[in-house]
Formats: C-alpha cells, structure tokens, sequence
C-alpha cells in the first residue's frame, strides 16, 4: 500500500494515479478517515497530557488537601475514561482508514505510458519475426490431439471447462520446461529455487495485494481461510513478511514452480478453446527484494532472465512497455513478455515482470536495515520466468512441419529424449 504520508502531502499525484489505471477507489473517503483518526488520536494524546499532569498533583494533595486529592481521583478516573474511549475509537478509525487504503492502486513510475493499453503499450525490444509457413499452421487445439499429447475433453469430462490434461510426451514437455527454466535461473541468473505450499493464509493475499480487490478472481476453501496461489508470487514474496533483513542480504533472488489457480472471473466467454485461458497451470516465478536505490535496475537484470529462455527457445518474442490502465494494481512499472503463436495469429503473453517499489513490502511488513542503521522497506519485484501452457502453445505452433510433427527445440532434447512430436498413426 502507499506510505500515507504520500497521500496526505501528495493527493493530486495520488489522484492521478487512480485515474490513470482507471482504479475504483475512493481518495476523498480515506483522506477523510485519515483526517477522523488524526483528531481521535490528538484529543487522546492531550487528555493523556493531562493525566500525566493531574498525577504529578496527586502525589502533593495527598499530603497536603486530602478533600482536594479525593475530588482530583475522580476527575482523573472520568479523564482515563475518555481517554481509553478515544483510543479505542482512534483504533477503530485506523482500521477503517485502512481498509479503505487497499484500495488505492501504486504510483506509476513517471515513465510508464499514460493511457489505454490498446493504444499506449509500446513495444520496447523484440527478437524475431512471426513465422509464415508454406501450409496452414494449425492452432495448439488441433496439433495437440493429433499428437496425442494432450486432452481437451477428458480434462472438461472430469473438472469442467477451463482445464486441460497432458500425456505421454505433453506431461514430459512440462516437465522439461520447469526443469530447464528453474535450472537455468539457479545456475546462471542467481536465483535460490523454492518449492512453496500453495495455500496461503489470508495476509499473504493482502501482503502482495491480490486482496481484498481481487477476491472474486480466488480460489477459497469452504472451511478454512485459506487460498489457493494465482501464482508463486504469493508464498515466496511472504516468506519474509513482517522481518527485518540486513543491507548485505539485498538483493535476493528466489525462484518457484507451483501451479497456480485463478477463477478468470473477469474473463468470462474469453479464450474458451485451448489452453490459452485456464483455471489452473503450471509457472515459474521469479521473485526478488532490493534496495530501493537498485530496484529499476533490478527490473532490467529480471526481465533479461525471462527474455534469455525465450532467445534459447528459439521463439518470436517481444517486450512490451504496459501503459498505466493495463498495469497491474500493485505495480509501478511493468514489461510483459510476449510470444507470437501463427496457429492462432496472436501475441500471447508469456510473462509480467513488474516492479513494486515498497508497495508490497508496505502490505506484508518487509523491511531491512540500512548501512546507517536507519529501518527502511524493501522495494519487491517479480516477473513470470516463464509461464505455461502458453510456452507449450508457442513450441507446438511456432515449429509444427508440413508432416503434421513438430521440432522439440535443441535445449529441451536433453530433457525430452527425442527431437520431435510425430502425429499418432491411426
């Protein structure tokens, strides 16, 4: 969340955040809340000035006017009285004003495109061009059902619609992909691999911001409160919630595989065929913790991570610079990573790679201890490194042949075991 002092000190500049993202929050509500909570707490702070003073009294009239030291008893015990009703009262205020400030999105950073992502996103750095192919390619829903490799039906026959099922060399081509990209993170990237649960509690929904905005969009349980992941993000960027790290621990790199659920609430009738939409998928996340001076630079060194598996993937791929009304609620700047699939004559997004500043770290109480002593948070980021099944859309259409088979690319054949996908004889 942002430092209240921003929003109190700069509420045009908070303003213009929430219309530039096209956010619902109500500015006004929480800077009259901050303002109710200010006022409960200052009458406090004064009768509690007041008490100190009457207490230094009582200590003489006891000893010199005892009838005086009896009536200051009772005035004293109406002052604690009011004081303790004001106190819990500022509380009460403090959790409103509170509750009313998860509502209010992130700043972005003054370089982020103002505007709709339709017509702002600019495209920053691309490697390759869409393929054109001598045959019509065919989108993953075909390919991947002639290569036996994966089940549309079967998965919608036993969770419904919005799931899909891998087999044979489908699963294994997962498999090899996590493998490969968390190997690769580790050896070369400096990333320390988590495996984390995923079900949270609630505060770590609220610590990296998916909660309270985004709670239709979650998978609960019925008895328990808790959540299933949308992503890694979540647990790994929680592990050091409400802790103090030191100025030589920064920065951090983890990363995870999970998988990860999300309702897709907000996307209904949406990418209904394929796997390009699906409530549940497998990713690796990329999660780090930096000085604040560091943080963009940071930003850069993580993006690359993800940009260098889809250079070795041999895919078509973009950067595109996200202009402020498609950003991410939390986020102060974000590239998304894009790779071209020619089956289905798009653009599909393949990782988020966002900077945080301390807004996360605000939520979830990440800290550290500067050179000088001084206690200041963190600034988090994360980015997909990379996510699937959209990759597997990638690989299956960017390199499917006329023959109906298509190539495994060089870097998974030591994982795959074979150099191609060839279509089932009937």
């Amino acid at each position: 969340m942002l430092d209240m002092n921003t929003i109190r000190t700069q509420p045009d500049r908070v303003r213009a955040a929430i219309v530039a993202k096209k956010a619902k929050a109500d500015l006004d509500a929480v800077l009259a809340a901050d303002e109710k909570w200010r006022k409960a707490t200052t009458d406090a702070q004064k009768l509690q000035a007041e008490q100190n003073a009457a207490n230094k009294d009582m200590g003489r009239l006891m000893k010199e006017d005892k009838p005086a030291a009896e009536k200051l008893k009772i005035a004293m015990k109406e002052l604690s009285d009011r004081r303790k009703a004001l106190e819990d009262e500022a509380k009460k205020l403090e959790a409103d004003r509170d509750a009313l400030l998860m509502y209010i999105p992130n700043i972005p950073h003054p370089d982020v495109p103002v505007g709709d992502e339709e017509t702002h996103n600019k495209v920053v750095r691309s490697s390759g061009e869409p393929k054109k192919y001598p045959f019509k390619p065919l989108a993953h829903w075909d390919l991947g059902p002639k290569l036996n490799i994966t089940e549309f039906e079967r998965a919608a026959k036993i969770s419904g619609s919005g799931f899909v099922m891998f087999r044979g060399l489908g699963a294994k081509l997962q498999r090899a992909l996590v493998a490969w990209f968390i190997d690769t993170h580790v050896k070369e990237h400096g990333y320390t691999e988590i495996y984390p649960p995923v079900l949270v509690l609630r505060d770590a929904m609220v610590g990296t911001g998916q909660l309270p905005k985004f709670e239709e969009e979650m998978y609960k349980l019925r008895d328990e409160e808790l959540y299933l992941i949308p992503t890694a993000e979540v647990p790994v960027t929680n592990m050091y919630r409400d802790e103090i790290l030191t100025a030589e621990m920064l920065p951090m790199r983890h990363c995870a595989f999970s998988q990860c659920f999300r309702r897709e609430a907000g996307a209904a009738g949406k990418d209904t065929r394929g796997m390009i939409r699906v409530h549940q998928f497998d990713k690796v996340e990329m999660v780090n913790w930096t000085h604040p001076d560091k943080s963009y630079e940071e930003h850069e060194n993580l993006t690359r991570a993800a940009e260098t598996l889809l250079e070795r993937l041999g895919l078509p791929w973009r950067r595109v610079f996200i202009a402020t009304a498609g950003m991410g609620f939390s986020n102060s700047k974000q590239y998304d990573l894009e790779v071209h699939a020619p089956g289905v004559d798009r653009w599909l997004e393949v990782s988020s790679c966002s900077n945080f500043e301390d807004y996360q770290a605000r939520r979830a109480n990440i800290r550290f201890r500067d050179k000088d002593g001084k206690v200041r948070f963190v600034h988090t980021l994360n980015g997909s490194g990379l996510a699937l099944p959209r990759i597997v859309i990638g690989i299956l259409e960017n390199f499917q042949e006329a023959d109906g088979s298509v190539v495994i690319p060089e870097v998974l054949r030591p994982f795959m075991g074979v150099d191609r996908f060839v279509p089932e004889k009937k």
